[in-house]
């Protein structure tokens, strides 16, 4: 029987204002938190189409936003609430909080597809870790059999020194790791151009300069 791997997905509610505050410029607070929803959506549900464990939903500021409900109901997957701290403390904290392996991801990564939670999932039964790396230094995705603080304490986070210090670390713990891909996450007006033309149209997504979150889909 093949071991389950848990998925923590980390998630900012989508408050006008409040979430993802980079592409505001571009989309306005409420677009920009309309997108936010919809990111939400699209991590949740390539989560459950992995099958290969639970689905927790890692929420902050709390769980009171319909589209935390709404992923519940319709995936069943776990609501749990983000610890106060950077987000190193609330990586670790999601990934200390199971027994046995597990995963965690944000929502700004669109380009992170079922099939590489899987490849993930695969990689862990021979590793100690495995990390997806993003093209600006960072990283899209954590994870690993056991939760270890240093990979996590005193980094520099949304630097391109994440991931460079998080291998010198894994090096200090002697763990071996793999990083199956390396993708690219939403962070500023221009990756918006890069959004999937079937699951992002963009002109679909200009058109959230215009509306709030609880007022469309984008479908």
């Amino acid at each position: 029987m093949t071991e389950p791997v848990t998925v923590m997905i980390l998630a900012r509610a989508p408050i006008p204002g409040r979430a993802k505050t980079r592409l505001i410029p571009a989309l306005g607070p409420d677009g920009a938190a309309r997108l936010q929803e919809l990111f939400i959506r699209n991590t949740v549900e390539k989560a459950v189409i992995a099958n290969i464990g639970p689905v927790i939903l890692w929420v902050t500021p709390d769980a009171d936003y319909p589209v935390f409900a709404e992923c519940s109901a319709r995936w069943n997957t776990h609501l749990s609430l983000q610890p106060e701290g950077d987000l190193g403390f609330r990586i670790f904290t999601a990934l200390a909080s199971t027994h046995g392996p597990a995963l965690v991801i944000g929502t700004d990564c669109p380009a992170l597809m079922a099939t590489h939670l899987q490849d993930c999932a695969d990689s862990l039964k021979r590793n100690d870790a495995v990390f997806i790396p993003t093209e600006d230094g960072g990283y899209a995705l954590a994870g690993m059999r056991n939760a270890h603080r240093l990979l996590f304490d005193d980094i520099a986070w949304s630097t391109p020194s994440v991931m460079p210090i998080t291998r010198q670390r894994l090096e200090t713990l002697n763990w071996q790791w793999e990083e199956p891909a390396t993708l690219w996450d939403i962070d500023t007006p221009q990756d918006l151009m890069r959004l999937s033309p079937t699951d992002f149209p963009i002109n679909r997504v200009l058109d959230l300069r215009t509306q709030s979150p609880s007022k469309s889909e984008l479908s």
